[in-house]
């Protein structure tokens, strides 16, 4: 069962990265995707994340973890997508914030959150 839950966790990261690069966000030069684009990509990948719920949470990171089981790379893919979509500017730096003090902690470290956060 643990070894289901795990290529679980792991093809959720895939889909994940898959849209990002559908959405053109590892391509070069980002414009802002829309927050609709992303969430239609979830839902056409069957992939039980409502972003509108997701964001309305005190802390999403925890939400997306706990609710969602994502794994640590999935985190950081969709908080890059959301960090490089119309999202209000105050919100994407609180959710990058918060995610990197979740995988940081944990050991997790992401040169490509770390990097939007110094830029």
């Amino acid at each position: 069962m643990e070894d289901y839950l795990i290529r679980e966790i792991d093809k959720i990261g895939k889909l994940l990265q898959a849209i990002a690069q559908k959405l053109g966000l590892y391509g070069g030069a980002v414009e802002e995707i829309p927050q609709a684009a992303i969430q239609a990509e979830l839902t056409v990948e069957d992939l039980p994340i409502n972003l509108e719920e997701v964001l309305q949470q005190d802390n999403p990171i925890c939400y997306l973890v706990e609710q969602a089981r994502l794994s640590d790379e999935s985190i950081e893919v969709l908080v890059d997508l959301l960090f490089h979509s119309d999202l209000e500017e105050g919100r994407k730096q609180q959710l990058l914030k918060d995610a990197l003090a979740y995988l940081d902690h944990k050991g997790y470290i992401s040169f490509r959150l770390h990097a939007l956060a110094i830029n």
